[in-house]
C-alpha cells in the first residue's frame, strides 16, 4: 500500500502539470512527447544494468502496457486538459479504481469479494454523478475521451501488474517505453513539424514533470505496489487521488474548487475505508530472482 501510494502521489500532479503543458504546446507533443522522452531515460537504465529481453509471452503483455499507459491514457488526458479545468478531470479520474479492479480481475486473476465491489461502484458512482451535473446533464467530449482514458488506464495498470511479478516493475514500464518508440517517433516528430516548440517555461515545466516522473519514475513505485498486494487492493489507493489533484489544480493553476467537486471526491475517498477492510483473493506471487538484485 505505501508503494502504492507513492505511485499515486506521483500521478495525482499530472493533471495539473499536463493542463500548464498544453497551454501553449501541442496536445500531441504533450502527450506522447512525455512517453518518448522518458524513453530517453528507460534505454541506458536497461542497457547498462544489461537486463534480458522479454519473452513473447511478455512482449504481448507489453503491448497492452503500451496501448494503455504510454499512448492511451497520455494522448486523450493531454487533449482533454486543453478543454477542461484539471479539477473537472481529478473527479472524473476517480473511475480508476472500479475500473482497474475490474481490469486486474480479468488480467491479473484477483478475486475480490462482494462487499469490495459495492464500496468500489458506490465511490464511482459520485464520479458519474459529478460529470452529468457539471455538464448539464450530459456528457462532453472531454468526459469521453477521459472515460476512454480511464479504460486505457486500467488495462495497462492491470496488465504491467501481472507482469511486475515476472519481470519487476521498473522492467515493465522501461521496456513498455522503449518497444513504443517506432510509434512514437513519426507521431511526435510529425506535430513538432505543424506545431513547432515554442513554449512558455511553465509549459516546459509542466511537460518536464510528466516526461520524468508521470511516464517513468512513478510507474517504478506503482507498479511494485500491484505487483505485491495485488491488482484490486492496491488500486483503490488511486481513490485518494481526486482529493490530491483538486488540492494541486488549486495550488499551481489557482482553480476554484466548486462544492460539487469536494463532495463527489469525499464519497470517493470514504469508499476506500470499506474497500480495505474487505477480502481479496491474490494469484501466488511468482517473483524471479533477478528481480531482486540490480535495481537501481
Amino acid at each position: 500500500m505505501a508503494f502504492g501510494f507513492l505511485g499515486v502521489l506521483a500521478f495525482s500532479i499530472t493533471l495539473p502539470a499536463t493542463r500548464l503543458a498544453v497551454a501553449s504546446l501541442d496536445p500531441i507533443i504533450v502527450g506522447l512527447g512525455r512517453s518518448l522522452m522518458a524513453a530517453c531515460l528507460a534505454a541506458p537504465l536497461l542497457f547498462f544494468t544489461r537486463q534480458k529481453r522479454p519473452t513473447s509471452s511478455q512482449l504481448r503483455g507489453l503491448g497492452l502496457v503500451i496501448l494503455g499507459v504510454v499512448i492511451g491514457f497520455p494522448a486523450l488526458t493531454a487533449w482533454a486538459m486543453k478543454r477542461v479545468d484539471a479539477s473537472h478531470g481529478a473527479v472524473m479520474l476517480g473511475l480508476l479504481p472500479l475500473a482497474t479492479a475490474i481490469a486486474g480481475f480479468l488480467r491479473a486473476h484477483d478475486r475480490p469479494s462482494v462487499s469490495f465491489w459495492c464500496a468500489s461502484v458506490v465511490g464511482s458512482f459520485s464520479v458519474v454523478a459529478f460529470a452529468l451535473s457539471a455538464g448539464d446533464g450530459s456528457f462532453t467530449h472531454a468526459d469521453l475521451a477521459l472515460l476512454i482514458a480511464v479504460a486505457l488506464a486500467a488495462l495497462g495498470y492491470a496488465e504491467g501488474g501481472r507482469l511486475s511479478r515476472e519481470m519487476g516493475g521498473w522492467r515493465v514500464i522501461c521496456w513498455a517505453l522503449v518497444l513504443a518508440v517506432p510509434i512514437l517517433l513519426p507521431i511526435v516528430g510529425w506535430a513538432i513539424w505543424q506545431h513547432g516548440l515554442a513554449a512558455t517555461p511553465s509549459s516546459w515545466a509542466g511537460f518536464a514533470y510528466v516526461s520524468v516522473v508521470s511516464a517513468f519514475l512513478g510507474f517504478f513505485a506503482w507498479y511494485h505496489g500491484l505487483a505485491i498486494g495485488g491488482v484490486a487492493r492496491v488500486s483503490q489507493i488511486q481513490l485518494l487521488q481526486p482529493f490530491l489533484t483538486l488540492a494541486f489544480s488549486a495550488l499551481f493553476l489557482g482553480e476554484h474548487l466548486t462544492l460539487g467537486a469536494m463532495l463527489s471526491a469525499m464519497m470517493v475517498a470514504s469508499s476506500i475505508a470499506l474497500s480495505r477492510r474487505s477480502k481479496v483473493g491474490l494469484k501466488p506471487l511468482e517473483m524471479p530472482m533477478r528481480s531482486a538484485v540490480n535495481v537501481p
